[in-house]
């Protein structure tokens, strides 16, 4: 009778934003797979490692962490997906390499042994993932150029999308409005030292305007000409928004 090796391994899960995070989308069925795949004497040791980043960026400190700790302890990287690891062969390569000996175990791909021979696997199988994707595109844009040059309108409603109610178009278009106001008051406010300094010293709206356009000093608005009436205004902003502050 085979007697089972116990394993050391180290946890790493990940979901693309902090709402999910947050939530435990996703994290929690990570986790549940996770431990659902260990054996009676395996080891996971802890933490596990979270990471709250998009698949599409390789800088992911959480990773680096797990990876060092694999590298010292000689424990098994244990993935739930793939995909929550990485979709390019590169990427995915040189995170395989940096587990050390041990290499790294995704659930979703059971029959993929960890060391050498898993390695090889896998950098295969994103390989082929990798190139897929790259041909979905490909088509994808090429479809897309060829009805524009039919002169298709691209874009619109997708399937099962309703535009907002006027109700909620209103709210948005409020809200928007709202938050440039904010913005053009805070910009406002960073320039009304330089314009006081500058009429302290006897200067008219007209050679504010002027310094300040030569000091490459944005309007609040986020230009670069200002007049004398862009002075004014931002005096008058920044002095509102301060009573109403």
């Amino acid at each position: 009778m085979d007697i089972a090796v116990p394993r050391t391994f180290i946890a790493y899960a990940r979901v693309s934003t902090e709402r999910q995070g947050r939530s435990g989308l996703g994290l929690d069925a990570q986790e549940a797979a996770i431990r659902a795949f260990l054996r009676p004497g395996d080891r996971l040791l802890t933490p596990t490692f979270v990471e709250v980043e998009s698949g599409r960026r390789n800088d992911r400190p959480e990773l680096a962490k797990a990876l060092a700790k694999c590298r010292a302890t000689g424990a098994t990287l244990l993935v739930a997906k793939l995909d929550r690891l990485a979709r390019n062969a590169r990427f995915l390569l040189s995170v395989v390499e940096g587990t050390g000996d041990a290499g790294v175990v995704f659930l979703d791909l059971p029959t993929i042994p960890p060391g050498p021979v898993g390695k090889f696997l896998l950098t295969q199988m994103a390989a082929v993932a990798e190139l897929e994707a790259g041909l979905i595109g490909q088509r994808t844009r090429a479809a897309l150029a060829a009805a524009k040059a039919r002169g298709q309108t691209l874009g619109g409603l997708r399937p099962g999308q309703r535009l907002p109610d006027t109700q909620a178009a209103q709210r948005g278009a409020a809200a928007s409005q709202e938050a440039r106001q904010r913005k053009a008051d805070h910009a406002a406010h960073r320039v009304l030292s330089r314009i006081e300094a500058l009429r302290a010293e006897g200067a008219s709206l007209a050679s504010v305007a002027a310094a300040l356009s030569a000091e490459g000093v944005p309007t609040p608005r986020g230009g670069s000409a200002w007049t004398a009436t862009a002075v004014r205004r931002a005096m008058l902003r920044a002095s509102v928004a301060s009573v109403e502050g």
